[in-house]
């Protein structure tokens, strides 16, 4: 049965309208940041829960397939179900959702911890999955942001939920929230859509710096130990305290 988003709870509607606002918004930093061309990339966020509506399927807010970035706007935003398929969400029946959609709705299926997903294909994060080859923890600011070495992820045919599974298998275990795809590029995951969109920018930096680095010798590496310390203190100490009543 197709789920009808104008017959959901408003409370339900309201939490669409305001994902369907924040997806749209954080494209923009896409091309902003130098990680996309043309229509290439694409973010996404899973619709938070609404007390009290548990009964309401999961869903997930996704770019259109194909649209240009100039062109996006939060009323163009695809609304889907955590199996990758499209509502009844007041767009036309012809806009279809991003082909990565089934890749982004396994991930959420299967993670729980993952509010958002980005998927870009940035020249050096690229590059490096064009090899094949993980991207060393030479840096403190990968030790930092991602807790180790960014992972390379398996070939995978773009369509169904083979990306999807292999972002899946090569995370699960990782502190990394960035994975390489195979000959493909990098999708990044988050608490939400702006977490994953922090990520991919991280990732496009680290992925360019370590291959300078690799052009003047040999990068060094960092102790293990070292990685745990500086991720620790990143994730739990670094930035300002939250305020009385907030959550850190």
């Amino acid at each position: 049965m197709t789920i009808v988003l104008s017959d959901l709870p408003d409370s339900v509607q309201e939490a669409v309208a305001a994902t369907r606002r924040r997806v749209s918004d954080l494209h923009a930093e896409l091309p902003r940041n130098g990680l996309v061309v043309w229509t290439a990339g694409n973010v996404s966020e899973r619709v938070p829960a609404v007390d009290g509506e548990e009964d309401v399927p999961g869903l997930l807010v996704i770019k259109p397939s194909g649209v240009s970035y100039d062109a996006l706007s939060p009323d163009a935003m695809v609304v889907c179900t955590l199996d990758g398929k499209k509502i009844e969400d007041g767009t036309p029946a012809h806009l279809q959702p991003s082909s990565d959609t089934a890749a982004h709705a396994y991930v959420y299926a299967h993670m729980d911890h993952v509010g958002g997903v980005v998927h870009t294909h940035s020249t050096y994060a690229t590059a490096w999955a064009a090899r094949g080859e993980e991207i060393p923890c030479v840096l403190t600011m990968m030790g930092d942001e991602f807790g180790g070495p960014i992972p390379v992820g398996p070939f995978a045919i773009i369509g169904d939920d083979s990306i999807g599974r292999g972002i899946v298998e090569t995370l699960q275990g990782s502190r990394s929230r960035a994975v390489l795809m195979q000959n493909h590029g990098p999708f990044t995951i988050g608490s939400d859509a702006r977490d994953a969109v922090k990520a991919a920018v991280m990732c496009e930096e680290v992925a360019r710096t370590v291959h300078i680095s690799r052009q003047l010798g040999d990068p060094l590496p960092i102790a293990p130990e070292l990685i745990d310390a500086l991720f620790d203190r990143y994730q739990n100490v670094y930035g300002q305290p939250a305020a009385a009543g907030e959550d850190a």
